[in-house]
This record gives structure tokens, sequence and C-alpha cells, in this order.
């Protein structure tokens, strides 16, 4: 009796890498290979790539188009927790790998595979991120990661594609290393690794430059229920819709780039560039509308979970408890940011311009300084006095009465006197 192969699951995108990759499994490791590719907003023919994929050899081609899954379970979770890692960079790649290794684990599962695979350096975060969920996705799963261990070089890696009869549409590498979903886009490597460096235009597809945006601004108003967004322009809007729809105004008018010196998992700084029209206006309107609707302490407190939240993200951490935790207090505070944010997209810039919402904090009659005031201004003796007994009775226990070296000094905080 013929002893059955066994079968790994490859994350398969359609490029040099994985291409090759379908070819070397079986001869390393004498698996079959089933590949599946997922759509999170940037392939633009899965059925190519589906057939592509056969030809070189795979077992069988599984094509997914995860865009809704996406946006639903990672992409509006991560903006209701407002995850900016380093506070800037919208987590587009980070929030894809989760969600990728969840479908490798499926498909692992159903088609009784006993290996997933993918197509990460050893050097960069992914690894870090796609390994760590699928080994708690499925802990009996063994990772085949092939650029971590056959040593090629892009040549060789082509050479290899050419003695195997793998097409190969460039034969020069790109001077880019670029990953895109719906969420954003990432660009490394090349000139950009010389930090002092103004980026080249031609790192930038989805935005475009300041100097050829239009001279109008553009209005947009953004309505939210429970932190997510749900309409433009008063229009009901699905997620998918609407994020590519800002995507496009976005980059129409310049909004979305973002150079960072970011400071990866593994140990190294890293110099990147982001495109993320969308998640930057998001994320600003988002931020605006629970500027008006949350307490001074849920501000303060929200923004250290969502440093947090997006550590967890970008660190390979969203299929944890402590993400499970997060979550409980991330929903609970955003049951009352519904309302509506108006912003303006000018010359590269998103500026929030207009707010309005049924739970607002914001009282206009508290506010004003006009005849409309409400705010009692007598009572604002008695708070400055009980506010500031500590330091007053500070001042005469221990700056009045104690002298040299334990009089408490506040040499190196006060100024010196400027009168004549």
């Amino acid at each position: 009796m013929t002893k059955q192969r066994k079968k790994v699951v490859l994350a398969y995108s359609g490029g040099l890498d994985t291409s090759v990759a379908i070819k070397w499994i079986p001869e390393r490791y004498d698996m079959d290979v089933i590949t599946v590719t997922i759509d999170l907003g940037a392939v633009k023919d899965l059925e190519s790539i589906r057939q592509k994929a056969l030809k070189i050899g795979a077992k069988k081609a599984i094509v997914v188009d995860a865009k809704d899954t996406f946006v639903k379970y990672f992409v509006m979770p991560a903006l209701q927790a407002g995850a900016l890692y380093e506070g800037v960079y919208p987590l587009a790649t980070a929030l894809g790998r989760p969600l990728i290794a969840k479908l490798l684990a499926d498909a692992a599962e159903d088609e009784k595979a006993d290996a997933v695979a993918h197509g990460c350096t050893g050097k960069g975060n992914d690894q870090v991120r796609l390994d760590v969920s699928l080994q708690v996705l499925n802990p009996r799963l063994q990772i085949i990661a092939p650029l971590r261990e056959w040593k090629m070089s892009r040549d060789e890696e082509i050479q290899y594609a050419e003695e195997h009869g793998i097409h190969v549409e460039a034969k020069v590498s790109s001077p880019y290393s670029t990953d895109e979903n719906l969420w954003g886009r990432s660009v490394e490597c090349g000139v950009l690794e010389d930090p002092w460096m103004e980026p080249p235009a031609d790192v930038y597809k989805w935005t475009r430059n300041v100097k050829d945006v239009p001279d109008e601004p553009a209005y947009i108003e953004i309505d939210f229920e429970k932190g997510i967004p749900i309409a433009l322009n008063g229009k009901k809007t699905e997620g998918v819709a609407l994020i590519n729809t800002l995507n496009a105004l976005g980059g129409e008018h310049g909004v979305g780039r973002i150079d960072h010196i970011e400071n990866r998992l593994v140990g190294i700084k890293s110099r990147e560039i982001y495109e993320a029209p969308a998640a930057v206006i998001l994320h600003a309107a988002h931020k605006a509308l629970e500027g008006m609707n949350m307490t001074k302490d849920a501000l303060r407190f929200k923004e250290i979970v969502s440093s947090h939240y997006a550590d967890l993200i970008y660190n390979g951490l969203w299929f944890s408890a402590f993400h499970q935790d997060l979550v409980a207090y991330v929903l609970s505070s955003q049951r009352i940011v519904n309302g509506t944010i108006r912003v303006k997209l000018s010359k590269g810039s998103c500026a929030v311009v207009g707010r309005k919402s049924p739970h607002a904090l914001y009282s206009e009659e508290l506010a004003t300084y006009q005849k409309t005031d409400v705010f009692d201004h007598a009572a604002s003796l008695g708070f400055i006095k009980i506010y500031g007994l500590p330091v007053k009775t500070q001042s005469q226990k221990q700056m009045s009465v104690l002298s040299g070296r334990e009089a408490l000094n506040l040499g190196s905080i006060m100024p010196p006197k400027v009168l004549p």
C-alpha cells in the first residue's frame, strides 16, 4: 500500500518567492503543496493567480476574498481602539497577518494538511505575527518558511525559477519592498534605507504630490455608530466601499503619507513609508468624536489602552487573552461614540472642522462667553481655594519653615526677575 504524502498549505501571493516555494517545498520536504491566495484589497486577479499556482505544480489552489472579513473583524476593531503604532502607523500590514494565519489554519484543517508555509523572511515582523498566531490556532501544524531556510539570493531565485519552468514577470528586483491591503500600503528598502534622503516620487502610488492636488478643498461628513463609520455625506456605506472611497478621495488631495522611523519587534529600527488615506481620515475623525463624548479621565485612560492595543497588533499577539481583555474595555467605551464629524481635505492635510453628537458632553451654554452663559462664576473662588490648598500648605510647611538642605528649592523651575 502506497504511503500517502504529507500536505502543506502555502500562503501564495503569485510573486517570485512563493512561486519558487511551490517547487522547492516538495523537493525539500516531500510534501504536496496546496496554495491559498487571500484578497485583502490588493489582489487584482485571483483566478489568474490560482491558475499560475496549478501550472507550477500545486495540487490544489484555493482563493479567498476576505475583504469584508478583514474590515469587520480586524480594521474596525482597531479603529475603535484608536490603534496607531507609535502614534502614527495604522497597522495595515500587521492587521492582515492574523487573518491570513486564521485562513491558513482553517484551510489546513479542511485539507487535513500537516504543515503550513509562508513567504516571510527571517528579518521582519511578519514571520513573528504569522508563526505566533499559527501556534495558538493549531499548535500541531509544522510551520515552513522557505525564505528563512533556502539561503538563495534573488538572482539565484530567478535562476531556479527559470530552470523549473516558473514564469518570472520581473528579471530585475524592484528597488523597494512593498505590501498593501485596503487599509494601507507600506514601502521600504532601496534609497529609503538612508533616513536623510527624502522619499523619491516613485515611492508613492496612492497619494498625489501636494503640488498636483486640487486647489479647492474637499469636505466630507462621516457618521459613526458605536465608534464605527457607517455613512459618508449622509449616505449609508458599507465598510469596504467606505474605505475605498476615502482612499481615493484622500489620495486625490495628497492625504495619508507617513514617513516613520519604526521600532521593529525583532530589535532594529526601520525607515517605513506608508500610504493610508482612509485610515488617516477615519482615525482623525474617530478621535475627534471621542473628544466630544468621553470624559477627561476616560480619554486619558483610552490613550493607554490604544497604545497597548497597537503594540499587541504590531507584535503579533492578536490571538491572546490580553487582547480579549482590552476589547472588553474598548467596546464599553464606544457605546456613546455616536455622531457626525466634518473633515476638510486640503493640500495634503486632513483637518476636523465640524463635530456634532446626540451624546456630546460639550455644552455651548457652559462654554460661551455670551449672555446665554450658565456657568456659575461665583463658584470658582471656592474651587480655586480647595484646588490650591495642597501646594499652599506645602509652601508654608516645607519651603518657608525648613532651611538649608532640608528646604524644598524651586530654583530649577523658577525664572529670574525680569522687571527693571
